[in-house]
């Protein structure tokens, strides 16, 4: 059942058609609460905070508001305000690592990479996506997770598209040079003492040999 035709039935039957609403929406609300709170627990609990508030405001909407109703950029809103409040209220824990879709894959991601190495590139995007400011990470977030089309994204977070647009590409870029930092800091060859050749060991253990063995001359 496609959100036009959702709506239309959450406006004549809600109770009936709520249980559609939840299944259909649920993922994609999950996955925005994830990434933006970075806690698996912390985002299952806002997601279903999202249900209960949709219930209660769509309990209280008309028939036509209800008809009206933009399903997709409509619980996103909600799932973002909740999600925002439960990340400031949590801003002293370190963000959990988890595995779900994110922009990362679709950066680093090719149809031929080893699973493991899958599974190692998208702990780090979703941690290096969690450091983001808000102002990227929300609009990263909702741009290539949830799929919003930036007119959908502009109705959630108030903002113009073309700002959305350029928080997105700068949200991105600094993806890419975080990603490249790290990528540079484990690859980056430590730093050895030149080798010594024997005759030059040999020279060397004379000398602390006779350093240590024998004592020094008085002039």
């Amino acid at each position: 059942m496609d959100d036009t035709t959702l709506a239309a039935c959450l406006a004549t039957d809600l109770d009936g058609t709520f249980e559609a609403l939840v299944g259909a929406h649920a993922d994609r609300l999950y996955s925005i609460s994830l990434r933006i709170i970075g806690d698996p627990r912390d985002a299952e609990e806002v997601a279903q905070d999202t249900f209960v508030r949709a219930y209660r405001a769509l309990a209280a909407y008309d028939v036509e508001r209800r008809q009206a109703l933009r399903l997709r950029p409509w619980l996103a809103t909600i799932a973002v305000n909740l999600s925002r409040n439960r990340r400031r209220r949590l801003a002293d824990r370190h963000p959990a690592l988890s595995l779900g879709d994110d922009p990362g894959e679709r950066l680093a991601a090719g149809p031929g990479d080893d699973p493991s190495d899958a599974l190692a590139d998208r702990e780090r995007w979703a941690s290096l996506l969690a450091a983001l400011p808000d102002r990227y990470r929300v609009p990263l977030v909702l741009r290539h997770v949830d799929d919003l089309t930036y007119e959908e994204m502009a109705e959630v977070l108030g903002r113009p598209t073309g700002t959305l647009k350029a928080q997105v590409h700068r949200g991105l870029a600094l993806l890419r040079a975080a990603w490249d930092a790290a990528e540079r800091e484990e690859t980056a060859p430590g730093i050895d003492p030149p080798p010594m050749s024997a005759r030059s060991a040999d020279r060397t253990s004379k000398r602390s040999s006779d350093r240590c063995g024998r004592p020094r001359r008085r002039r």
